[in-house]
């Protein structure tokens, strides 16, 4: 993706490629992963929970979702998450089904962000190389990036993250409720085995394959343009 970005706006560009990727996860933290806990907050409220919207989740501003650790995260590692919402799922008619279909909310909100900024990035660099186009389409390759990037990072099976919400239709109800209580050291141990790169070099392998695929998908609509 880098080497992509440089063609772009070529290779004595790093400054200019830098301020775009700062100004990408800046974006990202306070725009794509509102988002993301956004549609955490509507599905739930859908489903027949309506604690998101009484403790001020159903929103798109910014501030109510935003976890200043997790933005860290995002801007060190590229990995990171936002506030929780908090769901009760004894107000949901099937509780598991219905805690699962939260879960897969926010990942898959960051997922079709990710579609949508490279659709716009193909189409820019399909009709115009303009060169405030190239760099807004540096812009989207970045957000683009980074969107999967949070996907991947949320969809494992690890609390607090959506992927061990998910977990809830495969662990027996009695084991998911013990891993739970120990959320906040399991937390801990995840951003230690992000700092060290155990675990950030998988992470960087699989959203590297699933956007590779997501772009290689992107870019079908526009092969026959020039």
């Amino acid at each position: 993706m880098i080497s992509l970005i440089r063609q772009l706006i070529g290779g004595n560009a790093d400054l200019a490629t830098v301020l775009i990727q700062i100004g990408a996860i800046l974006y990202v933290v306070f725009c794509a992963t509102p988002l993301h806990e956004y549609a955490h907050a509507r599905v739930a409220v859908k489903l027949g929970d309506d604690t998101p919207r009484l403790r001020g989740r159903l929103t798109l501003n910014p501030m109510a979702h935003i976890d200043w650790i997790g933005a860290a995260m995002i801007l060190l590692f590229g990995f990171g998450y936002a506030k929780p919402v908090e769901v009760r799922m004894r107000n949901f008619k099937k509780p598991r089904r219905d805690m699962a279909l939260v879960a897969l909310a926010g990942p898959v909100c960051n997922l079709l962000q990710a579609t949508v900024y490279l659709l716009l990035y193909h189409l820019l660099s399909a009709v115009t190389s303009a060169l405030f186009v190239r760099y807004l389409c540096v812009f989207f390759a970045f957000a683009a990036v980074i969107n999967v990037q949070l996907a991947v990072f949320n969809f494992l099976p690890i609390p607090p993250l959506d992927g061990s919400r998910i977990a809830t239709l495969l662990l027996p109800a009695k084991t998911y409720y013990k891993v739970m209580q120990y959320e906040r050291y399991i937390m801990i141990g995840l951003m230690i085995l992000l700092f060290t790169g155990i675990l950030s070099r998988p992470l960087v392998w699989l959203s590297t394959a699933v956007f590779s695929g997501l772009n290689a998908l992107t870019a079908l609509p526009f092969a026959w343009i020039g």
